[in-house]
């Protein structure tokens, strides 16, 4: 949706926002509350045609009130709030919650409405009151960075670096916002939107909150049991291997985080390994357990 939307795909997404944060949906929520009432004010605006038509020439601002347009034509003045082109404050007056109002009316009208005109003319969306461009970038990062969540720097094509805080229980395809850290504009600058992606790893398979892996045991540890090493996401610990093998380890909290950095579970497959070369008297041994001593592999 383009800052030109129909009344009808502004009222479905006024809809639709007013349902994410309606009271009544999240209960206690001060921040939903207080962005379910800057979103029905938003809607107040731009839901009239008339009054969304004064507003886009900065007629009005975003609670509806007659803007001095003394920046109209580049000279001097400024808006009610100190804003230049007598546009609408970036957070308006709303109490509580930081809510932005750019956010919402993007929201609303689509994310063009950072951009607003070009020139310099008026203000509502445009005018003075333009923030500066959102940014976008990917970061690849590794398995194990969703599990400690370091800090990892990231190159933008403009030629400026940040770093970037990896959160604990990061996902595929996860897009962080870094507010503020996008273009320059002048009432600003926009927003950075980074996407990560998980290199997939050569020991690890991810299940939810557990990771999966193959651990190689010898045939006398799997029968007598024994002390094996196996690889972690922290380094590598020591595990005992039950006399008779069994199928698989659990090794708590080796696993993934979530978001509050609790931890799941990492699962260790027994792999039976044989010698990489077969000796005469191991084979002597297998011949006659077999005759002797059958018995039908099963899956476990």
């Amino acid at each position: 949706m383009t800052r030109g939307a129909s009344a009808d795909e502004v009222r479905k997404a006024f809809r639709k926002l007013a349902k994410k944060h309606h009271p009544d949906t999240n209960p206690g929520d001060k921040a939903s509350e207080e962005k379910f009432k800057r979103v029905s004010a938003a809607f107040d605006i731009v839901g009239d045609p008339d009054k969304r038509k004064k507003f886009d020439a900065g007629e009005i601002d975003a609670d509806g009130r007659e803007t001095s347009r003394g920046f109209g034509g580049g000279g001097g003045g400024g808006g009610p709030w100190g804003q230049p082109g007598g546009g609408w404050s970036p957070r308006g007056q709303a109490e509580g919650p930081d809510v932005d109002l750019n956010d919402i009316l993007s929201e609303i009208l689509g994310r063009s409405a950072r951009g607003g005109a070009q020139g310099g003319q008026g203000g509502g969306f445009g005018g003075f009151s333009q923030r500066g461009a959102d940014v976008r970038a990917k970061l690849e990062i590794d398995l194990e960075d969703t599990i400690h969540g370091p800090k990892k720097r990231i190159a933008f094509s403009d030629g400026r670096t940040i770093d970037v805080s990896i959160p604990k229980g990061a996902e595929e395809g996860q897009t962080l916002r870094l507010k503020g850290q996008g273009s320059p504009g002048r009432a600003g600058p926009g927003d950075a939107f980074i996407e990560l992606t998980i290199r997939p790893h050569s020991i690890f398979r991810r299940e939810g909150d557990n990771l999966v892996m193959d651990l190689p045991v010898s045939i006398p540890d799997a029968i007598l049991g024994g002390k094996v090493q196996a690889p972690t996401p922290d380094g590598p610990v020591n595990v005992s291997v039950p006399k008779g093998g069994g199928s698989s380890l659990r090794l708590k909290g080796r696993g993934l985080s979530d978001a509050k950095g609790k931890r799941g579970d990492l699962l260790a497959r027994i792999v039976l390994m044989l010698p990489e070369a077969i000796d005469p008297e191991l084979e002597a041994f297998a011949e006659t357990w077999r005759a002797e001593r059958p018995y039908t592999a099963r899956r476990r």
